[in-house]
């Protein structure tokens, strides 16, 4: 039986650092305020496009699995935040990363969408049509970020992530999967005016909006409940969990997920503090850098757990292969900036303002 080995990983994160203080002079919070309710002290933004962060990571992930990137035959580019809508972003990726004999195309499942991609591009090579594919989860929301709206300003971040899969007949990779959505609940967490239904061009600037006290309730019951189902779906125990690989969106979320898997600290991965939340990069960010720390053994026992925008939620049991190294390492990079991350949120400011009463 085919099964869909993840055999590289990789990320990208922006220099610019915006941390907790840099906020307290544009909108009305405090360094305190931001860590006690979220576990967050800085996130970085980017000063290159999404498809450019992307295409580090997956340039990243490819020299990882020893491949070359003509040998990759599906890209998967989760993300809410493209460059255009129009071309989907995993065209431009594919471009870029000179992916020739790779179709590409972008998966939009908000928060939820590495595990959605990654969980499409598993069921692709179980099923035969590829042998190779590149799951990427690349967000660039700080473009979206309103300094007037604190409950949003401080919570997300730019950065990539990528994985690739490969056929291999040893019983490794996604070995269980939920993946969820609950429409009605579509407008507690949105960006308004940013397509066919609000064009911008009526005068209207896109809006990062959300429900926050909302969302937290569902997404604690979402995750937790979603990562207990996979875990007997792959015939586990939650004795047999090794490392929990969450979302990161709000500390308190990923600690009230543990707690339903009966996990201790040692066993879930958490780099909130250093990035916020960047979406569907959160997880693949989050795997590479468990794997840079040895905090992955080979045969070990991963959950993913994510919710996010739709509202839609995904979990996951992976199983890892033997190795834990990369094979080689890519020489791809991007052109660095001088700009500080308010100097890159300039625009923002003469958009929207600030917080900050004068």
């Amino acid at each position: 039986m085919r099964h869909a080995m993840i055999t590289g990983w990789g990320k990208y994160v922006p220099p610019a650092v915006l941390a907790n203080s840099d906020l307290e002079r544009v909108t009305e919070t405090t360094d305190e305020w931001i860590t006690t309710r979220t576990g967050i002290k800085e996130r970085r933004v980017s000063h290159v496009k999404q498809s450019d962060m992307a295409m580090v990571a997956g340039a990243r992930a490819i020299a990882a699995a020893g491949l070359e990137p003509t040998e990759i035959g599906l890209i998967l580019n989760a993300t809410c935040s493209p460059d255009r809508l129009i071309p989907a972003s995993g065209s431009v990726i594919q471009d870029k990363l000179g992916a020739t004999n790779a179709s590409a195309l972008d998966i939009n499942a908000a928060c939820s969408g590495f595990i959605y991609a990654l969980t499409v591009g598993d069921q692709m090579i179980k099923g035969g049509a590829f042998d190779k594919v590149l799951v990427i989860g690349a967000e660039k929301l700080t473009p979206w970020l309103d300094f007037t709206d604190r409950a949003t300003a401080v919570l997300f971040g730019d950065g990539a992530g990528a994985v690739v899969l490969e056929a291999t007949e040893e019983e490794v990779g996604l070995m269980s999967f939920e993946l969820g959505s609950d429409g009605s609940q579509a407008d507690i967490l949105c960006v308004t005016h940013s397509a066919s239904e609000e064009p911008a061009q009526h005068g209207h600037l896109p809006l990062l909006r959300m429900d926050g006290p909302e969302v937290f309730r569902r997404a604690v019951v979402a995750m937790g409940d979603a990562s207990v189902r996979v875990v007997e779906e792959a015939g586990l125990t939650l004795d047999d969990v090794d490392l929990l690989i969450p979302h990161q969106a709000n500390v308190r979320i990923i600690d009230a997920t543990a707690r339903r898997l009966k996990l201790n600290p040692e066993q879930v991965f958490i780099n909130i503090a250093s990035y916020g939340n960047t979406s569907a990069a959160t997880i693949p960010i989050a795997l590479t850098e468990a794997l840079e720390e040895g905090r992955i053994q080979p045969g070990a026992n991963l959950v993913f757990a994510a919710f996010g925008g739709g509202l839609t939620w995904g979990a996951g049991v992976v199983r890892w292969g033997q190795r834990i190294t990369p094979i080689a390492q890519s020489d791809v990079t991007l052109p660095d900036t001088d700009a500080t991350a308010l100097e890159l949120l300039q625009p923002n400011i003469d958009a929207y303002g600030t917080g900050i009463e004068s």
